[in-house]
């Protein structure tokens, strides 16, 4: 029996590796998954291979799989066969790696996989919260339910995604026009009038303060004080980039962005509605709490937010009640532990996160309405007093000798 080398990923997200005899990957597949470990490369011993990659464009964005998980859910409702399903949905994606994708499914469900078993292959494409709900769908014969819910999940994260997006496009597009127009302004046509007033000073004459502010700008930013600022972004964004990926500076990163005035409380109550919306679909679709909290830190899109809700999931498993481990961890606002808690009491804690989430996906278009009522005349106010500003100094020297001309003619 052959010996792999393998790396997973066990329940608390930790990454693992280790050696284990196998007949197959499949089968050592299996063997990590009773023990909580999700197999994300493997390789025979003596050998370099791993996990195969599939097809061109190797991602499936959230709308198709939301489409795709809807018309599955259809399907399945109308009492087609599993594999003929996947064969169909397979057939008509237009994204070449989904239908190759798809078309594995289909022929690990054919060989007598289960479809959970099926699409835990492609992490990639069906996370743990996906495939989780589809083997919670599939133990309790509710398969086309939970598909009709996993589809109103992924609609409403990006619902709210293309919310954040579309909030941020004008004021990004304001700020990129502004930051073009100065630049412009800097680098081409201040030089132009700077030969002009210089041409026209007499000895010993100096052009006004602001006018002579604005030039040496303009010198800066043309020169080779420009091209270090640029690099200086560049660099300052590329290091961000990279100390994000380490686990000090994303928690570091992350609190900052917590703690940011005015963006700070929306992070984190799309972080409330998100952590509420996917908790709820977990519980209501029968997936055990323990899990239900695992999968939902994965999700969280926040390392101080999955922090807090690992702490939750690790006093309920040491027998707490829900309640006071989230309190304990200061991130979440006061209602939600209230409401919660009603909801914990009374049985219906999966209805009161749903509750919970509705009401802060209001909040969340309703702060970005606000936002963007807010950012609108700031950014013009800049653009207006910056260019104007820079129009004013460069009319400055023009009264001068307009005033020299009107006192030698007199």
């Amino acid at each position: 029996m052959p010996t792999y080398a393998y790396k997973g990923r066990n329940r608390l997200n930790e990454l693992v590796a280790g050696e284990r005899e196998a007949a197959s990957q499949d089968e050592l597949r299996a063997l990590l998954r009773r023990e909580q470990i999700v197999m994300t490369q493997a390789a025979e011993k003596g050998s370099v291979v791993s996990i195969p990659k599939l097809g061109r464009r190797k991602k499936v964005a959230a709308k198709e799989l939301a489409v795709f998980t809807r018309q599955f859910s259809v399907m399945i409702d109308a009492g087609l066969p599993l594999v003929q399903c996947l064969d169909i949905l397979a057939e008509q994606q237009q994204n070449a790696f989904f239908k190759d994708v798809l078309r594995q499914v289909r022929q690990n469900v054919e060989e007598g996989a289960t479809l959970f078993q099926a699409l835990e292959k492609h992490p990639k494409v069906f996370d743990s919260l996906f495939t989780h709900m589809v083997e919670a769908g599939e133990t309790g014969g509710v398969l086309d339910l939970i598909l009709q819910r996993l589809a109103t999940l992924i609609e409403k994260v990006v619902k709210l995604k293309r919310s954040i997006v579309s909030a941020s496009i004008y004021p990004a597009a304001v700020i990129v026009v502004a930051v073009g127009a100065i630049a412009v302004i800097m680098i081409v046509v201040i030089p132009q009038f700077q030969q002009i007033f210089l041409g026209l000073l007499g000895p010993g004459e100096l052009l006004p303060l602001p006018t002579r502010i604005v030039m040496g700008i303009s010198a800066f930013i043309a020169g080779w004080g420009g091209v270090a600022l640029l690099a200086a972004l560049i660099g300052t964004a590329v290091g961000t980039a990279y100390y994000y990926k380490t686990e000090k500076g994303r928690w570091h990163l992350d609190t900052l962005m917590l703690k940011l005035p005015i963006f700070g409380s929306i992070l984190r109550k799309i972080a409330v509605a998100r952590f509420s919306r996917i908790l709820s679909t977990l519980l209501s679709s029968g997936v055990p709490i323990l899990q239900s909290l695992e999968i939902t830190a994965k999700t969280a899109g926040n390392v101080v937010i999955e922090d807090a809700i690992l702490k939750v999931r690790a006093g309920v498993e040491r027998g707490e009640n829900f309640v006071d481990p989230l309190k304990a961890t200061n991130v979440f606002p006061h209602m939600v532990s209230q409401m919660i808690g009603v909801g914990e009491q009374t049985g219906a804690m999966d209805a009161m996160l749903g509750k919970i989430a509705d009401f802060y996906e209001e909040e969340v278009d309703t702060a970005i309405a606000d936002l963007l009522a807010m950012i609108e005349p700031v950014l013009i106010a800049f653009l207006g007093v910056t260019i104007g500003s820079i129009v004013i100094s460069m009319y400055l020297p023009l009264f001068s000798l307009i005033g020299k001309l009107s006192s030698g003619t007199k």
